[in-house]
């Protein structure tokens, strides 16, 4: 994605921000995603200690810990970046908005696939623990503080409260689920 439409999904996802070299200059979230993408891209082509070293000096710089590892779709938002912790097989789809301290980690006891995988147009709100080789559906919720989510969040539901339960889950709309099962 051109780094203009990155910074175009800050200045739409946040009601705080003024104008583009406001974001360039001064948003931890959009310099997180910017260095992710730069240590992914060198990881990829294995280049691991130089793609490491990226990944450390921007969790130093931003407060965000993105293993270089991980895989990031588009038009992924993070607001108030700070404590942040996504791990090594994380995979977050497009279209998602994390807010402050939340965890996408593993629990342990996994081996290849430990952490989870984040469909697309999710929210999840500051403090949120997802723990695990789980999948939180499209459109999804998950509440702030909402510790820990170890289960399978279905699509279309929101998932609140210590330990995180399902408060509420929407059909899609009639014409979405018809474009869905095709």
């Amino acid at each position: 994605m051109a780094e203009v439409e990155k910074v175009w999904v800050t200045y739409y996802k946040d009601p705080a921000a003024r104008n583009t070299l406001e974001i360039i200059l001064c948003y931890p979230g959009f310099h997180a995603l910017l260095l992710h993408r730069i240590a992914h891209a060198f990881y990829e082509k294995g280049f691991f200690l130089a793609g490491r070293m990226i990944s450390v000096r921007n969790r130093f710089l931003t407060g965000v810990d993105i293993h270089q590892r991980a895989k990031i779709g588009e038009a992924v938002f993070i607001d108030h970046g700070m404590g942040i912790v996504i791990g090594e097989t994380t995979e977050i789809v497009n279209h998602v908005t994390l807010y402050q301290c939340v965890t996408l980690g593993g629990t342990g006891k996994d081996t290849g696939k430990r952490h989870p995988t984040i469909g697309n147009n999710v929210i999840i709100s500051a403090g949120a623990k997802v723990l695990g080789p789980i999948r939180v559906g499209d459109n999804a919720k998950i509440g702030a503080g909402a510790a820990v989510i170890l289960k399978e969040v279905p699509p279309n539901c929101t998932v609140v409260g210590v330990p995180g339960k399902i408060v509420r889950c929407e059909e899609p709309a009639p014409v979405v689920a018809s474009l869905i099962s095709r």
